[in-house]
């Protein structure tokens, strides 16, 4: 009975942030609190307890750190040289979009960040270049997706934290990140090269001609930015890496067991704010704290889900009604339903991954594998009017003509093409894999 009262908050917390607009993570932590506290008897302690404090300084930290480059502007910077070099390509305007909005979401930003500043540069470029305005949709969405899933990006970060909660080891879930991001890397690329390729959209790119000012060079402020970023991320991957590489050398198990990506962008902030790259008023600001609240609000709710046995359940009742080939579909479909109307990093990921690793050694199935299936179908979806994605896009539109003309096509275009890719991209996953 408890469990399927848990169920129904769930959904009921996604329902009414859905309907109200109000962070869906507030109400998770009122039914939280209420199931915890009346319904199984916990104390209000324990229900303070399940806020995952580790994943809130992880994100909070590197966004923190993140945020200079966007506060001094060098991701915009950047966004504009890396298109300034495509302008004699048109038809590579696409894959420009994306790599440009892969890097700069790579390099910190946030997938938020980065369709903020980069939805409007590419509506601005398809009518100036003819580009449709669905495949600059796509390009500049799931570049921003992709690069986000980074293994040191903030949703690489969210899934690292996510997975090693739900009982991997740090060292398994930089791995099972990794994967996640070629997947999501490699996906728009077949996407975007059918659209540009194989479609008259693209051939009518082909022979279109656009001019983009050359835009002027970093400062210094904006040079030291991305000199600290760079550094950043290599520290933070090297350590990993190198373990994976060399698992029984002593000294780099050492380093490894020390290496912490949130007091690690702790220690880049204090230094950028010794070099003054940036207010750290507005840098603080610039934080996802909406964000933040809902991932963990949530995260609260999934965790007197487990407490009550919830996920449990549910992850033997899909051990016992589905077929082990057909578990990684199952879960990109629900992923990518659960993403049409509410966020894949708040609401998808924090609901499904617990259940990923009973299922997994139930069926003896391969972690990775769902890990995967979950991201790229609820990925797939997240481009649709409904979804983050797609209404930050539509919020782009300079008009309410161009709003009203892409409208459609992101709900009856984008997104089934994105969810079909996931699906086909899911099926070979589980055979080949």
């Amino acid at each position: 009975m408890m469990s399927l009262l848990v169920v129904a908050a769930i959904v009921a917390a996604v329902a009414l942030g859905y309907k109200t607009k109000i962070n869906i993570g507030l109400f998770a932590i009122a039914f939280a609190y209420l199931l915890g506290c009346f319904g199984m008897g916990l104390s209000p302690s324990e229900v303070i307890g399940m806020w995952p404090l580790k994943i809130f300084f992880v994100i909070f930290s590197v966004c923190l750190f993140y945020s200079f480059a966007t506060v001094n502007g060098t991701l915009e910077k950047l966004a504009e040289h890396l298109i300034y070099h495509c302008r004699r390509m048109p038809q590579l305007l696409p894959f420009a979009v994306f790599f440009t909005a892969t890097v700069i979401a790579a390099m910190g930003a946030g997938y938020y960040t980065v369709l903020a500043f980069m939805a409007p540069i590419t509506l601005l470029l398809c009518q100036r270049t003819g580009m449709s305005l669905i495949v600059g949709g796509m390009a500049v969405n799931y570049g921003a997706l992709s690069g986000a899933n980074f293994m040191s990006s903030q949703s690489g970060i969210i899934f690292r934290g996510l997975m090693t909660n739900a009982g991997i080891s740090d060292n398994a879930a930089f791995i099972n990140a990794t994967g996640i991001f070629l997947s999501t890397l490699v996906i728009p690329l077949l996407v975007i090269g059918v659209f540009v390729f194989l479609t008259r959209e693209g051939r009518a790119m082909k022979v279109s001609v656009f001019e983009a000012s050359a835009p002027t060079t970093l400062n210094r402020e904006q040079r030291i930015t991305l000199w600290l970023t760079l550094a950043m991320m290599a520290i933070v991957l090297a350590a990993p890496i190198a373990h994976i590489l060399l698992p029984d050398n002593g000294t780099i198990t050492f380093i490894n067991s020390k290496m912490d990506i949130g007091l690690i962008a702790s220690i880049f902030s204090v230094i950028a704010l010794l070099l003054k790259l940036g207010d750290e008023r507005k840098a603080m600001a610039s934080v996802p704290w909406g964000t933040l609240i809902m991932i963990c609000g949530v995260g609260m709710l999934i965790s007197v889900a487990i407490k009550a046995g919830t996920i449990d359940a549910l992850a033997s009742w899909i051990g016992g009604s589905i077929p082990p080939l057909l578990v990684p579909v199952v879960f990109g479909v629900v992923a990518a339903f659960m993403s049409l109307f509410s966020s894949t990093l708040g609401v998808v990921t924090p609901a499904l991954f617990p259940m990923v690793l009973p299922i997994a050694q139930a069926m003896g199935l391969e972690p990775m594998v769902l890990f995967i299936a979950i991201v790229v179908g609820a990925q797939a979806t997240s481009i649709s009017p409904f979804s983050s994605g797609g209404s930050l896009i539509l919020g782009s539109c300079t008009s309410e003509q161009s709003r009203a003309t892409l409208f459609p096509q992101l709900l009856f275009k984008a997104a089934p093409i994105g969810f079909i890719a996931a699906l086909v991209f899911n099926v070979l996953l589980t055979f080949f894999y």
